[in-house]
């Protein structure tokens, strides 16, 4: 693939633009007196509920990359000025829920704004704040390097090498703690540290959290909407318990007979792109129009002819698998603002190469091995966290044959759990009349959950707000060929800049632009980038060369 000759360039032009959204503030405040010792009276206890282990001065590092990592963006550890690092915990009022844990950064030269960070899967470890933000350009300056007080936590729980990721969820604080209770409470005892350090609360908070961070980020917008002024959700799992039953379902879809190979998988790939990869207009190895693609692409086609077999042709079962994976699951009930189903899965970016445990079919849905019962970590992403929050979650029966459950027999507590889980609430009319921006971002190859669900929450923000008063403070961008993380194809776009733009400068963002990066130190260079568009355009091309932005228009 041919590089972009002028991306150095505009790579510092963007870096330039990015940095003079924070210059004006970036003196507005120092810790008060001498930040030794300020940062170690931190250590008071907050309310005698809130503890804090420790507080100490961490010294400047280095931008640093590692040769392996579970995604691109986590092989990078970017560069961070002197700070002051408060590690600190919240009792629970059940003895027997864990402690809610978490970390702030407080920089020497703050800047007024302050960054919590979501987490991810079911969390139970520690969130540093100290990482790259969702979607971030690999190259730029973290937002602690950019004065930011940055600071996250473990939602109330510490997963163990050992244990099924879910089994903190048989504690009712613990699970609630999950939920929402945990962020809320840590963003408050976070504004209470920076007052001490600078003798302020800060001038803007922020929120930026991909996957379940996504879907927290969307939970401080629906619960908590005077806490925040800008938030950013990537991918956001938003209708947990949906998600959770459809994953089981193309879980056990996969059981037997139905489990996809990755010869085959390679096989549906290449068929998804003979069938869609030309109607953008160009042939670039992408499917710019996800949705299209969907309607037109036929698993049928690829079923094996009488007496044939192997790697080149699917079976009934596994035609029966994938058709699974594109449908809707219906729930006979409805849950949590009058939802009743989950939306089905797209096409396109089936055999994204795996960063360490994600990636495309294999990753996420196929796994290396049939589902087993209990799930294996050889088992997919799906499988495990589905049948898992079946049996911890939903039955609360960590011995149940997940093939016998009924949602029907469990049916209050799933009504219970998507009153706290899904964050589904389409009317944000108080986060949008105190002020605050909202940014999703669906990547349209993610097969940790499917981007229809967060494509419809934005349009049910619009069908109750109405379109134009949804225009005034949300956005929704789709970004093809991406995956859960951030692979396959242009993923990376600064929007906490974006977001401090709109929130601070008035600047409603339009469509922007994603950069594809070597994950190679100093200059991260881009391979490839495209339009990101507002939901419900797409990038069409216009002319020039497949790996440059401007080769490309938005349009429905």
């Amino acid at each position: 693939m041919q590089h972009l000759k002028f991306d150095r360039r505009a790579w510092v032009h963007l870096l330039a633009a990015a940095a003079s959204l924070f210059s004006a503030e970036a003196m507005a405040a120092k810790m008060v007196g001498d930040s030794a010792t300020t940062c170690g009276d931190l250590i008071k206890p907050i309310d005698n509920v809130v503890r804090i282990d420790s507080a100490s001065i961490v010294a400047p590092t280095p931008l640093a990359v590692a040769e392996r990592g579970p995604t691109p963006a986590a092989r990078v550890t970017p560069a961070n000025p002197e700070f002051c690092r408060v590690l600190g915990q919240i009792a629970p009022s059940d003895p027997n829920a864990p402690p809610i844990k978490f970390q702030v950064n407080l920089p020497l030269e703050w800047n007024g704004r302050s960054l919590q960070y979501g987490g991810g899967g079911f969390n139970g470890v520690l969130i540093t704040g100290l990482a790259l933000p969702p979607a971030f350009p690999f190259g730029a300056p973290s937002p602690l390097a950019r004065g930011f007080v940055t600071y996250g936590t473990d939602s109330g729980h510490e997963t163990k090498p050992s244990e099924p990721p879910q089994l903190f969820a048989l504690n009712e604080e613990a699970f609630e703690n999950f939920a929402h209770r945990s962020y809320k409470r840590v963003r408050d005892a976070a504004v209470a540290l920076m007052v001490r350090a600078y003798g302020n609360p800060p001038s803007k908070l922020y929120f930026m959290g991909s996957s379940e961070g996504g879907r927290e980020a969307l939970t401080m917008a629906q619960r908590y909407p005077e806490d925040f002024d800008g938030i950013f959700a990537r991918v956001p799992v938003i209708n947990w318990v949906g998600l959770q039953h459809a994953g089981t379902r193309g879980g056990l879809a996969t059981m037997g007979e139905g489990w996809i190979r990755p010869a085959q998988v390679e096989l549906v790939a290449k068929a998804v792109l003979a069938a869609c990869d030309k109607a953008d207009g160009a042939e670039d190895l992408l499917v710019l129009d996800p949705v299209g693609c969907k309607a037109k692409f036929q698993p049928d086609s690829l079923r094996c002819a009488a007496g044939q077999s192997g790697d080149q042709c699917l079976t009934e079962a596994q035609i029966a698998a994938i058709k699974t994976l594109h449908s809707t699951y219906k729930f006979s009930f409805p849950l949590e603002n009058g939802l009743d189903d989950y939306p089905g899965w797209g096409v396109s970016g089936e055999n994204t190469p795996a960063f360490g445990p994600t990636g495309g079919w294999i990753s996420w849905w196929l796994g290396k091995a049939a589902p087993a019962q209990p799930p294996q970590p050889s088992n997919g992403i799906a499988w495990i966290y589905g049948a898992g929050g079946i049996q911890y979650v939903f039955a609360r029966d960590p011995k149940l044959d997940v093939t016998t459950y009924k949602p029907e027999e469990h049916k209050e507590r799933l009504l219970h759990v998507s009153r706290l889980m899904d964050s589904t609430n389409p009317d944000l009319s108080r986060f949008a009349a105190r002020g605050g921006r909202l940014v999703i971002l669906e990547n349209m190859a993610d097969y940790a959950q499917s981007p229809y669900a967060g494509i419809r929450y934005f349009e049910n923000v619009q069908r109750t707000l109405g379109k134009e008063k949804t225009a005034e403070f949300a956005r929704l961008y789709t970004a093809p060929g991406v995956d859960h993380v951030g692979s396959g194809a242009p993923a990376n776009v600064d929007m906490l800049a974006v977001l401090v733009d709109w929130v601070e400068n008035g600047k409603a963002p339009d469509d922007l632009e994603v950069i594809e990066q070597k994950v190679e130190a100093p200059a991260f260079e881009t391979m490839r980038a495209l339009p990101l568009c507002q939901w419900p355009a797409w990038p069409h091309y216009k002319s020039g060369p497949t790996n440059s932005a401007a080769s490309f228009a938005c349009a429905p």
